[in-house]
């Protein structure tokens, strides 16, 4: 599953995304989902009862655990925002728990001079809390308008399409080896 991170309008993160599906789609080893937090409108998180528990009372908390659960490995196209990532992605996360398990996550991130590494840095910390497995190899798109044509279009690097595949590469590797973990997690429920 590929998340759009970022609600912004105006946002880069569906060229970047785009030229990700595409990319991913070439690859052939994944069967994509996309999820674009702009679309899907999860409210601040307004569950009741600790995500863990799976004991959801609305509806969109259902439809984006389903949507989760489904999912085998993720990547998520985030813009960094004053040092950090978008708290829509944040929110995204804090709703579920089990679902997350034992999954791989791989990340593209854009912005300035930093290239949204400082947001990687700390979803990091956060997907490892939730037992993701976070992919090193990762994507990191820096003044990223200077990749963006006059259409709207991205227009990638040589730097950027090796990066992608290595990371699409792991990704598929850490997703098939953490399958019997999520088969385990299956099983007991």
């Amino acid at each position: 599953m590929i998340v759009i991170a970022s609600t912004r309008p105006g946002r880069g993160g569906e060229p970047v995304a785009r030229w990700l599906i595409e990319r991913a789609g070439e690859h052939g080893a994944f069967e994509l989902t996309v999820v674009d937090l702009a679309e899907f409108r999860l409210p601040l998180l307004d569950e009741p009862n600790h995500p863990r528990l799976r004991q959801y009372t609305n509806r969109h908390t259902h439809e984006w655990s389903e949507k989760v659960d489904g999912a085998d490995a993720f990547v998520f196209v985030t813009p960094e925002y004053n040092h950090g990532y978008p708290a829509s992605l944040k929110n995204a996360i804090d709703y579920l728990h089990n679902e997350w398990r034992h999954k791989p996550v791989g990340f593209v991130s854009y912005g300035g001079v930093a290239a949204g590494t400082r947001s990687v840095e700390q979803l990091q910390q956060v997907v490892v809390a939730l037992r993701m497995t976070p992919v090193i190899e990762q994507v990191n798109i820096p003044f990223y308008q200077q990749f963006l044509g006059d259409d709207g279009v991205l227009r990638a690097n040589e730097v950027m399409e090796q990066a992608a595949d290595t990371m699409l590469d792991r990704l598929q590797h850490l997703e098939q080896a953490l399958r019997p973990l999520r088969d385990e997690v299956a099983s007991q429920a």
